[in-house]
């Protein structure tokens, strides 16, 4: 499998405290993978180092065949490179529909312009509704999204960010405050995603992480601290005693 995301000896620290410390991490084209630890552990930071928004003091980011950097990159041309990234809190147009938030979001070479004038045509029509299958909305294409219950709202964003064709997806903490039929639902958009693409999912329910029966990242104070089944991770006794065993 090739390797699409590889992090090598990345550190960064804020105001003397490390919250990367020698981090290597290294993902391929299409996978799913879960990265779980304590709190301080590192996994937000880890996010927003690949997405640009926090510059490391040492290592290298490598992305995709050509292994071009990601470091010195904005934000933006980060993510039209094919990174895509989602929030605790779903960030959705509430007063549009969930058909008109799926628009907005697919990937065009529309300008500014151009934009001002666009009018959905069949194909981005046939898009949108694969895209509200998947994410399990076909029936609330007309409704406002502001209306949609929580875990509703989170896969409308979810959705938002595959219109955008992202090569990786990094996802946090998406089972947060769901019922249990959402969080299931949730397990399967982030499983069929992961087909096709690279999938992270930053994580603190054990159970939903189990539910994704993928490999595990377990981050301690910036680095790896293991990795491999849930099953290999928990019975590891470093990470029961620095997270499970609180």
């Amino acid at each position: 499998m090739s390797t699409l995301l590889e992090v090598s000896g990345v550190s960064v620290a804020f105001d003397g405290f490390r919250a990367i410390n020698n981090l290597s991490f290294h993902m391929g084209g299409a996978e799913l993978r879960a990265i779980i630890g304590p709190n301080g552990a590192g996994k937000t930071t880890f996010m927003d180092i690949v997405t640009g928004k926090t510059r490391p003091d040492t290592g290298t980011i490598r992305w995709g065949e050509r292994g071009i950097s990601l470091l010195g990159l904005s934000e933006a041309r980060i993510a039209r490179e094919g990174v895509g990234r989602k929030f605790q809190k779903p960030t959705v147009f509430e007063d549009q529909t969930v058909e008109a938030n799926l628009l907005v979001a697919l990937k065009s070479r529309r300008g500014p312009l151009a934009a001002l004038f666009w009018r959905a045509r069949s194909p981005a029509l046939d898009r949108v509704g694969a895209l509200a299958e998947q994410i399990g909305l076909t029936a609330h294409l007309a409704r406002k999204s502001g209306e949609l219950s929580h875990g509703q709202k989170q896969w409308l964003e979810i959705g938002m960010l595959l219109a955008q064709e992202p090569r990786l997806l990094l996802v946090d903490e998406p089972a947060a405050g769901m019922t249990p039929a959402e969080r299931e639902k949730t397990t399967e958009i982030l499983v069929e995603a992961a087909r096709t693409r690279a999938v992270v999912v930053v994580e603190h329910d054990m159970e939903f992480v189990r539910r994704l029966n993928c490999r595990v990242t377990v981050l301690h104070e910036g680095s790896v601290l293991a990795e491999g089944s849930l099953d290999h991770v928990t019975a590891n006794q470093d990470v029961i005693d620095v997270y499970l065993g609180r």
